[in-house]
């Protein structure tokens, strides 16, 4: 079964239990690329519920709507909001008209939801309309980055709560690991010793600091443009729009939004967008470091570091029996690289925006979100799949320091750097241990040789 609607292109034939219109269903005709939907996304979707509603409410205070029309309007965004209908948005991601498609997405769903609860079928929009109604003192340009912003927040939250969850557990390994004595390297030669539960709790320790960074940019989107319209002189709003509609946003949503100063700069701004978007990168590029050194750790077993082990998770080989591949590490890599891509996607996006709109939109919000769903992902993935059971091989991490040439820095004090070097590069030729060539020369006693090569007196700890 089909309706028809009409817009100013011509008629359409619309499947008859959609609640979605003819915007939409142009979409879906012009936009097949990506073939990831705006329901692959749902709290983005119910970001954009909220700012209808905002807009609903406000219109109403202000006069502009009639209660007997706001009332289901609200009513509508609020079943969305609750997770229904999510599978009425099958806009692409990628579009053009600068997120028009996506604006009118939710339009047409909220206005024939209402239109049932007000007793009408659907598309009958001379009562709730999605241009006349819903949309009412908006424009694309304002409510659709709104919605964008408010979409980032929900999903950030997300992400922080997968990474605070993955820094329990590194600190909770750091606390496991601390008595055991392991070899740190620089240049990935032998350096001096430390514990494995320092470099468990260096890890924490890094990626709390991101933990900061996300929040601290996210909060950039809560300056939004609300009542800009168009290019931001407020055509078609009315006067004191832009103020009531960040108050009842953050009533609803319990953020505090603030409306931009200037909204014409404002609608053109996508600074908190590349903000973010950076703040991520710099996320994935630490997520990747720590797995670049996991899979250094777990080198071997008899031909490398070998110092932990990792959890094994599959066959590591077609062709070599008994293999088992660090793929939790491997896999985590290959995402953050994924997300550091995105984020050279919206740097570009950004840049390529013109006059008063940028109309690249659409692109960095699917890059942001994206990234945003892929490092909770793997954040969680990583976290149960990998860290938590990491085991230490307690006794390779000693011999290594033991037999290290690297401890010989712990003699500068003693017996200066020259003779440290010559110690070294005797221990390197020879074969020998620093500690059996300085008894050997009579350097130092045993007694004082062993209080200052004591690696646990070496690590701070």
């Amino acid at each position: 079964m089909k309706r028809i609607e009409n817009d100013l292109i011509g008629s359409l034939s619309i499947p008859q239990d959609a609640y979605y219109g003819i915007h939409t269903q142009r979409a879906i005709n012009n936009f097949q690329l990506s073939k990831v939907s705006l329901s692959r996304f749902p709290e983005f979707i119910k970001a954009l519920a909220y700012v209808k509603w905002a807009a609903a409410e406000t219109n109403a205070q202000l006069g502009a709507m009639d209660k007997n029309v706001s009332k289901p309007i609200i009513e509508a965004c609020q079943m969305i909001i609750a997770g229904k209908h999510l599978d009425q948005f099958p806009c692409d991601m990628l579009q053009g008209g600068a997120g028009t498609s996506t604006n009118m997405n939710i339009n047409e769903v909220v206005a024939n939801i209402a239109l049932e609860k007000m007793g009408y079928k659907k598309g009958e929009y001379s009562h709730c309309s999605p241009y006349d109604h819903v949309n009412l003192s908006q424009s694309t340009n304002d409510a659709y980055p709104t919605g964008v912003k408010l979409g980032i927040l929900f999903y950030n939250a997300k992400l922080i709560a997968a990474l605070q969850e993955l820094i329990d557990t590194l600190k909770a390994k750091g606390k496991e690991f601390e008595h055991i004595i392991t070899m740190g390297r620089t240049h990935l030669q032998d350096a001096i010793p430390l514990t494995l539960g320092q470099e468990f709790d260096a890890y924490a320790a890094t990626l709390e600091k991101e933990v900061n960074y996300l929040q601290y940019n996210s909060k950039l989107c809560l300056e939004i443009n609300m009542g800009a319209t168009a290019v931001g002189t407020g055509l078609n709003a009315i006067p004191g729009y832009d103020k009531l509609c960040a108050e009842i946003l953050s009533k609803i949503t319990g953020l505090k939004f603030i409306h931009s100063k200037n909204l014409v700069e404002a609608t053109s701004n996508t600074g908190s967008f590349v903000a973010y978007s950076s703040a991520m990168k710099k996320l994935a590029v630490k997520l990747s470091k720590i797995s670049n050194d996991l899979r250094l750790l777990t080198s071997g077993p008899r031909c490398g570091m070998y110092e932990i082990n990792l959890p094994p998770m599959q066959a590591g080989s077609s062709i070599m029996p008994g293999k088992v591949n660090p793929v939790i590490a491997e896999v985590t890599s290959q995402t953050c690289f994924k997300v550091i891509g995105n984020d050279l996607t919206v740097t570009m996006a950004s840049e390529a925006g013109q006059l008063q709109l940028n109309v690249m939109e659409p692109v960095m919000t699917y890059s942001i979100m994206e990234s945003q769903d892929l490092l909770t992902n793997i954040i969680n993935c990583l976290r149960k799949n990998c860290i938590e059971g990491i085991t230490a091989n307690e006794e390779q991490c000693r011999n290594l320091v033991q037999n290290s040439i690297g401890i010989v820095t712990a003699l500068n004090p003693y017996i200066g750097y020259e003779n440290s070097t010559t110690i070294a590069q005797e221990a390197l030729k020879t074969g020998q241990s620093v500690y059996e060539l300085i008894l050997k020369k009579n350097v130092l006693s045993k007694e004082e040789l062993d209080r200052i090569l004591d690696p646990e007196n070496m690590t701070g700890k």
